[in-house]
């Protein structure tokens, strides 16, 4: 690992460890986490460490909310089915990125006309994974849960025919080129983002998602990477009027008329890698990622190296 990955280890893990105990704190007390950890840490907006240990304290919160309110849940899931239906097929994949306790991804595939044949859902949190896991297994729907970043999935590119996110982008200011690059590389045939729109909402909207790092520019900036966008506008269902759900649909050029099965490829090398059962591990068997209760670990920090794992 380089001098620079190393300094970026060691600088999350210190601030891992001045921020943990304190949000944990504010949550409990039923204060904002999130704002704790803007007013005490250095960084400009959400860090991605902040976000990690607030998703990881929120874990379970969506499930009660969806048992609390079916209804909405219903409604919202058939209206993202409707617009993903026409990329996909019996054949197909489908990413959600990040997906949080799976509550939008198992209604999606319970609602598409087509179930594809591998659903996959990302998360950076463990915990919203695990539980998206017994929500998945309770509504009989199946998808491949992992732990990864947004910005540097662990798949080869174009290797899923439709990557979709819902409000998962939305924490992300600042960052909006990066996480729609990567969207972009992974996908084949379409991205489908269901995100805040801050250009199409009223004043009072905005303030609030400036107020909150939210992101902004979705459109100029996926027009700026060279994406044909083919749909730009407010949804019909829309849960918050102060945080207007919108969808900016990408379809990709050139589309290859093949379905493969997903593959996978490791987040520091970029070399093709296995899923072996209990582990994934690189094609040049350096790096192992682990399966802890059957998510893998598939983030940078989550590599062990391992160059004598297959030979045992």
């Amino acid at each position: 690992m380089n001098t620079q990955s190393d300094k970026s280890l060691h600088s999350d893990a210190e601030e891992l460890r001045l921020l943990i105990t304190g949000m944990r704190d504010v949550y409990v007390r039923g204060e904002n986490a999130m704002e704790y950890a803007r007013q005490t840490g250095s960084a400009v907006g959400n860090s991605p460490v902040a976000t990690l240990i607030a998703y990881d304290l929120q874990a379970g919160s969506y499930i009660a909310e969806v048992e609390s309110n079916p209804g909405a849940n219903l409604r919202w899931c058939s209206q993202l089915a409707k617009i993903i239906d026409p990329f996909l097929s019996e054949q197909s994949s489908l990413l959600e990125v990040g997906c949080g306790e799976a509550t939008t991804l198992a209604g999606v595939l319970q609602h598409v006309s087509n179930t594809p044949r591998h659903g996959l859902g990302l998360d950076i949190s463990w915990s919203r994974c695990s539980e998206g896991q017994r929500w998945l297994a309770e509504k009989e729907a199946s998808a491949r849960l992992f732990v990864a970043d947004l910005f540097n999935i662990p798949l080869e590119d174009a290797s899923v025919d439709v990557v979709y996110t819902s409000h998962s982008l939305e924490p992300n200011g600042g960052r909006e080129e990066a996480a729609i690059r990567e969207l972009m590389r992974v996908a084949r045939r379409a991205v489908v983002l269901i995100e805040p729109i801050y250009e199409l909402a009223s004043t009072e909207a905005q303030a609030r998602m400036l107020r909150h790092g939210y992101v902004r520019g979705l459109k100029e900036t996926a027009e700026r990477l060279g994406a044909k966008i083919s749909e730009y506008r407010l949804l019909e269902n829309i849960n918050n009027p102060l945080n207007p759900s919108g969808l900016i649909l990408i379809e990709k050029s050139n589309v290859s008329t093949d379905h493969e099965a997903p593959r996978w490829r490791c987040p520091l090398t970029y070399q093709p890698m296995n899923d072996l059962g209990d582990v994934f591990v690189g094609e040049q068997a350096d790096l192992a990622y682990p399966v802890l209760r059957g998510i893998p670990l598939l983030r940078v920090e989550h590599g062990v190296l391992a160059s004598k794992i297959l030979s045992n």
